[in-house]
């Protein structure tokens, strides 16, 4: 959990989407989120960390347009879990 979070971090100014994802997290972490909203966010954070990308990362302008591609569509699909306290915890995170 930790390792996630430090990983995250790293993505600051990179990333323009990262507190989605630290968001989808503290959504999935939460035991009243449902198994599968759960389920769908953990996909979408295994394939932002995975190296094997449809547009490797490394391509600069373009190499995350399919990570925020996947971690859109599962916002909006999660978007009924996803409560002001998480967000609340993803807006603290970036603060500390």
């Amino acid at each position: 959990m930790d390792d996630f979070l430090k990983e995250c971090k790293s993505f600051v100014g990179h990333v323009p989407f990262i507190k989605d994802i630290v968001t989808l997290f503290y959504t999935m972490t939460d035991p009243r989120t449902p198994i599968q909203a759960k389920l769908c966010i953990l996909a979408a954070l295994t394939y932002f960390l995975s190296p094997a990308d449809a547009i490797p990362d490394v391509i600069v302008a373009v190499g995350f347009t399919d990570d925020a591609t996947v971690a859109s569509t599962t916002f909006l699909t999660v978007t009924p879990c996803v409560t002001e306290e998480h967000r609340l915890k993803a807006e603290e995170f970036f603060a500390s």
